[in-house]
């Protein structure tokens, strides 16, 4: 297990951060998870110890949100995520994860300027479908690698306009299918061993602190509000990742 104090300092906000994201704000804050506990440890490393955190976060989520899910929404998406993390699989050991994030970021970045440029117009149609194909494909590999599948997936979901909850249900349904597939990938990678698993453990008992506070948010919070939150949420990941790239 590890014992190095520092790594507690930067890993418990962020899983505090990543159990508020399951209330919706994943489209930014939950992706700055495994770059915060990345400046303790690898990547890799941090991306390992999230996975048990995770299981856990995605079972309260769906557990708050259960009658709240866009089924159809989840049957086009979920195919695709899972082709992500297949790519991820097979790209893990040649693409460096720093990269990856920034790249990740960058796009973060550029969407959010489309947004503010351009803003919808009430009438405005949704994505078409191939476009949220490419986004849910990139959005599982994205997941696989560093745990950032938030914001491709947003990308094309948040134009839909949802209400928060039933936001934040369909997210939560559909990173609880792609973080159970990423487990035996995981395994094959040798990334899952006793010293990942024990450290998880001790992290654990924060993550329902974090899922409760997220959840309360979403039923309660102002539908306008939620949204400028979660785009500054995006923001601030965007900005941090491609920060860690460039540097």
């Amino acid at each position: 297990m590890i014992t190095d104090p520092y790594f507690y300092a930067v890993s418990i906000p962020a899983v505090l951060l990543l159990g508020v994201s399951k209330s919706g704000f994943g489209a930014g804050f939950g992706s700055l998870a495994v770059p915060m506990m990345a400046l303790a440890v690898t990547v890799p490393q941090a991306a390992a110890i999230l996975m048990p955190v995770l299981l856990v976060m995605d079972l309260l989520g769906m557990a708050a949100f259960r009658k709240d899910f866009d089924l159809k929404l989840l049957r086009f998406l979920i195919p695709f995520g899972m082709l992500g993390i297949v790519v991820g699989a097979l790209l893990f050991k040649v693409l460096d994860a720093r990269l990856v994030a920034g790249i990740v970021g960058g796009f973060t970045l550029l969407f959010l300027a489309q947004r503010l440029l351009f803003p919808p117009r009430a009438d405005s149609a949704a994505p078409p479908e191939w476009v949220g194909a490419i986004l849910t494909v990139t959005s599982g590999f994205t997941s696989f690698i560093a745990h950032a599948g938030g914001p491709p997936i947003n990308a094309y979901v948040l134009p839909m306009r949802l209400s928060p909850v039933r936001f934040t249900a369909t997210m939560a349904f559909f990173f609880f299918v792609i973080n159970l597939c990423k487990w035996i990938p995981y395994g094959w990678l040798g990334l899952l061993d006793l010293r990942n698993m024990s450290t998880s453990l001790v992290l654990l008992p924060v993550a329902p602190i974090g899922v409760w506070v997220g959840v309360k948010i979403a039923r309660r919070i102002n539908p306008v509000l939620f949204y400028r939150l979660v785009y500054l949420g995006m923001f601030l990941t965007g900005s941090k990742l491609v920060w860690d790239a460039v540097r």
